[in-house]
């Protein structure tokens, strides 16, 4: 019965077959879903008895978690089927960062007339990345696939749109037999452009980001803290070591929100 119910579950999912071959996941869709489902039950669990725990040791009302359980086994599990697009963001960011030089390297070993394969044979050497990705193109070859069955078959598991790009103009330069090295170019001059516009757009988001950090990451707390133990001395409020405790932990977490927004925002571009 809870593999027929994954089973339905995984057909009203489509894309996730494509998802987990792109990013890596070497499951069937059925197969995820079930250690997804098995995984945020187990941490809702977790969670579960430690709110347990401390609700009883408050005192509070437990009945109140008759309704977070669920709400948080939802959350837990709609997070973490989103693994495999998360795979596949990091993949295309890291294949981001060397796909120029490995495009300009391949263009190179073309143009001193190093046959298609051994240019990529030597790529996958250089390039840890990209080169993965390569060495099975290359594996495949060497079972007996011609090359172009075996730059069709990765381009449709590699997570980047420029690597897909790169390889489908090769493709069609074997098919067409024109110089694949002038049609390389002309793409890969294409990919640099549009780094540089992710760059430019990267720069002007840093403006805002510093702007509200020094708003809310440091004026605020700073003059918030003063506040506070000003109120202090007047009201009947005392400020132990556990109310700093959590205004640092606080303090910390936004601090970390912030670089963790900058640090992905930031393009993976390298020149």
């Amino acid at each position: 019965m809870a593999i027929q119910f994954f089973q339905i579950l995984a057909r009203s999912l489509p894309n996730l077959k494509h998802s987990l071959r792109k990013s890596g996941i070497n499951y069937k869709p059925e197969d995820f879903i079930k250690r997804t489902f098995l995984s945020a039950f187990y941490m809702t669990t977790g969670i579960a008895i430690s709110l347990f725990l401390l609700l009883a040791k408050f005192k509070a009302l437990k009945g109140i978690m008759i309704i977070f359980v669920p709400v948080i086994f939802i959350i837990l599990f709609a997070y973490l089927m989103k693994l495999p697009d998360v795979k596949i963001s990091r993949k295309e960011r890291e294949i981001s960062k060397e796909i120029i030089f490995a495009g300009r390297h391949l263009i190179i070993e073309l143009e001193s007339g190093v046959p298609l394969y051994n240019a990529l044979v030597n790529i996958s050497k250089n390039y840890e990345v990209i080169g993965r990705y390569l060495k099975d193109i290359i594996d495949k070859v060497d079972l007996g696939m011609s090359v172009e069955d075996a730059l069709t078959s990765a381009v449709e598991i590699i997570p980047s749109d420029d690597f897909r790009r790169l390889l489908w103009q090769i493709l069609n330069s074997i098919r067409t037999g024109s110089d694949v090295s002038k049609s390389l170019a002309s793409v890969l001059e294409q990919i640099a452009r549009e780094q540089i516009i992710e760059v430019g757009k990267y720069s002007k988001k840093l403006n805002p980001f510093a702007m509200f950090y020094m708003i809310i990451a440091v004026i605020l707390p700073s003059l918030g803290v003063t506040i506070l133990v000003v109120l202090s001395s007047f009201i009947e409020f005392q400020l132990t070591l556990t109310v700093f405790m959590v205004i640092a932990f606080l303090l910390a977490f936004i601090q970390f929100m912030f670089l963790s927004m900058i640090k992905f925002s930031r393009p993976s571009v390298e020149f």
